[in-house]
């Protein structure tokens, strides 16, 4: 049996080929391609209102520019070429028609039925061997005919006979399908033959030479260099490296702000003569005295002399921009005033590169200070100004008739705390807001997510006492409650409470919960049910004066206070448990959160206090500060105190002698060795529950709201 190898000659099986191997490449590309130009924060909830400052539309379009900036041209190219290929490889397969492979029937041939006898089957074959016999049969030119295609008709008809009355050749038929015998097969390869075809060679290996040869090593090379040229914050390593460099533990907010004007993104940003041309005037802007500040930018004496000694260049005009955006300082060019809202979203940026830094050195300091100018970016605020300024058309003006003669700049919390006919009072006047602009400004703040914590403390799952080196959980629980709102509901009791997971609930225990808890039934059971798929997420950062958008994080983390260390690195949460908002946006639902930490308890027992914080790195004022305690055990101890709090179940004759006792009665004798009566039990209750009052191994501190 021997095996013949065809190219695809009629153009049916190639048509095949190449739209599989398209459709591999194609879909993958189009789904990232998809998900370029889907923009994630189109379905986030935003903060409802009609604020617009006078640079609005450029801040727009800033944002719409980036997003375009990273749909990749080329990708899109690449997926249109595709489906193309795709299309027309479906076109040509409905098209070209596929040739049958016929099965051979000597039935057929001589044209009787499978159920012919043997008379029939000759008396046919006499006639057609007489009608087609070559030397009888003649050529019809009609037809197309030649002598060849006589001769092999006459042969199949001798050999559809021979299979039905000749033994050797019947039994050929009947297990090979053949007159003949196994016969041969062929194989098709789903290739258009002219690709091996004599000359074309040569262009084929240029083809491959070029794929795998050039192309394939140039996005692989890329792909690589690309990742050892930036960080996983996704700045690059040199910017990184100058972020190091700068990095002090006493550096504040203004610190961090110079810190991150030395990156070499700007020196891409302002290249040639773009780094000197109209820094004067920037400066003279950002330098000239201020209205409740010595500078109109909000620096402060040191921050100008660390611009002053910087010489020309990228690094001095990036800050001096990024001084003139926290100052909202009007610089009246179009190109400077697009320079300035460019260069923030790449201090944002950046600043995620020096928290990392800040977290390595685990000190408190200079890691709030990140926080916070992480915060200030967003809203557009310079160090140690006014809250109240996050708020739409708040102007310093009307932060200083709010605030009066104060020290302390009062929170947007503050505010909103005031009646609404004192808010108005102080705020709206001549030179102050007018009534519209005040209430545009009240109904944003009763918007934005304030998370008030309610209670935290530290427990270990499925035990009653925390003991050296066990895996400790901070459980904080809160709600968000926005400034100014009303009717806040009080704290349900059971809310505050933490239920452990079953113990066959592994997707609990493993953090996957499938379940959440709605209450408690008559017998003290945790009642649960099926918790949302859907993440739940905070409504973007109102930030009108950011070119970028921007979910609002929340980071809880432990610190000593008296050696100014971090103890227990930040948790970060995005999305939480609970709705924050009802459907309409406006209406706070105020839902009881949890948030939960999990880190190894010290090794030695004794009572740890430590400062939890509560940042949120989108808004100013909205941060919790509060001193929690963690109380681990000996485990010797811990166990001693489990073995006397557990009440053992009385006996029956106990149970017996107290309720014959009520009724006037004496009680039965005790069996030997049981209790003698329910007295003693009762003191060893009480006993232990005293013990197990004063022995608490979890730490519940309520806070109220700071400024």
């Amino acid at each position: 049996m021997s095996a013949e190898y065809a190219y695809d000659e009629e153009g049916h099986l190639w048509p095949f080929f190449v739209f599989v191997l398209t459709f591999i490449v194609t879909v993958p590309l189009t789904y990232l391609l998809i998900n370029r130009s889907r923009d994630p924060s189109a379905s986030l909830k935003r903060v409802q209102t009609t604020f617009k400052h006078d640079h609005a539309p450029l801040v727009d379009s800033l944002r719409k520019k980036e997003k375009r900036k990273d749909r990749k041209l080329w990708l899109m190219l690449f997926v249109i070429g595709g489906w193309a290929v795709m299309g027309q490889m479906v076109y040509l397969i409905k098209t070209t028609e596929a040739p049958s492979a016929k099965l051979w029937n000597p039935y057929d041939i001589l044209g009787i039925s499978e159920s012919a006898t043997e008379k029939v089957i000759k008396s046919t074959y006499k006639k057609m061997s007489l009608k087609f016999h070559p030397d009888k049969v003649k050529i019809d030119p009609t037809k197309n005919e030649t002598l060849e295609d006589l001769n092999n008709r006459y042969v199949e008809i001798s050999k559809a006979y021979q299979a039905l009355t000749d033994e050797e050749v019947r039994n050929n038929y009947i297990q090979f399908g053949n007159p003949d015998g196994k016969q041969g097969y062929s194989i098709n390869i789903a290739l258009p033959k002219i690709i091996v075809s004599d000359g074309n060679g040569k262009y084929v290996v240029l083809i491959y030479s070029v794929l795998f040869g050039v192309l394939l090593p140039y996005l692989v090379g890329s792909w690589w260099y690309g990742t050892l040229r930036r960080s996983k914050e996704g700045v690059l390593m040199e910017s990184a490296n100058r972020l190091f460099r700068a990095y002090k533990d006493s550096i504040d907010e203004g610190g961090v702000v110079a810190a991150l004007s030395t990156s070499k993104e700007y020196e891409e940003l302002f290249k040639g003569d773009k780094a000197d041309s109209d820094l004067a005037k920037i400066e003279s802007r950002i330098l000239a005295e201020g209205e409740t500040s010595p500078f109109a930018a909000g620096l402060s004496v040191k921050d100008k002399a660390k611009l002053e000694d910087l010489e020309s260049g990228p690094q001095r005009k990036a800050l001096a921009l990024l001084w003139a955006y926290l100052g909202r300082i009007e610089l009246d060019d179009p190109a400077l005033e697009k320079a300035k809202f460019e260069v923030a979203p790449i201090a944002h940026a950046l600043n995620k590169s020096f928290n990392a830094i800040a977290l390595a050195y685990m000190n408190t300091a200079p890691l709030l200070a990140s926080y916070y100018t992480s915060q200030l970016l967003i809203q557009a605020l310079p160090p140690k100004a006014s809250p109240l300024l996050q708020l739409p058309y708040i102007t310093p003006a009307v932060v200083k008739a709010v605030e009066g003669d104060s020290r302390v700049h009062s929170t947007v919390q503050g505010f909103m705390d005031k009646p609404d006919a004192k808010r108005r009072s102080l705020a709206v006047g001549a030179g102050l807001l007018t009534d519209a602009q005040y209430r545009e400004a009240v109904n944003v703040a009763k918007q934005l997510p304030y998370f008030r914590v309610t209670k935290a403390f530290f427990k270990v799952t499925g035990e009653r006492f925390i003991i050296p080196s066990s895996l400790v959980t901070l459980v904080v629980k809160g709600r968000f409650v926005p400034p100014g709102s009303e009717k806040v509901p009080e704290v349900n009791e059971l809310d505050l409470e933490d239920i452990d997971p079953a113990e066959d609930d592994l997707d609990a225990i493993l953090g996957r919960n499938t379940k959440k808890q709605v209450g408690k039934d008559e017998n003290g059971k945790p009642i649960m049910v099926a918790a949302d798929s859907e993440p739940i997420l905070p409504p973007l950062a109102a930030a009108p004066y950011l070119a970028r958008d921007h979910s609002p994080r929340w980071h809880v983390f432990l610190t000593d206070s008296k050696q100014g260390r971090v103890a227990v690195p930040p948790f970060t949460f995005v999305q939480f448990d609970q709705p924050i908002f009802e459907e309409d946006g406006k209406t706070p639902t105020f839902a009881m959160q949890t948030l939960k930490a999990q880190f190894q308890a010290p090794p030695q027992a004794g009572h740890y206090t430590f400062v939890m914080h509560v940042v949120c790195d989108s808004y100013v004022g909205f941060d919790t500060k509060m001193e929690v305690t963690l109380i681990v055990e000996e485990a010797s101890k811990a166990a001693a105190m489990a073995d006397e709090e557990e009440i053992s179940e009385p006996e029956e004759d106990s149970i017996a002698g107290i309720m014959h006792a009520a009724k006037g009665g004496a009680p039965p004798a005790s069996k030997p060795g049981k209790r003698k009566d329910a007295e003693e039990d009762s003191d060893e209750e009480e006993s232990g529950t005293d013990e197990e009052e004063d022995d608490t191994s979890e730490t519940n501190t309520d806070t109220e709201d700071e400024s």
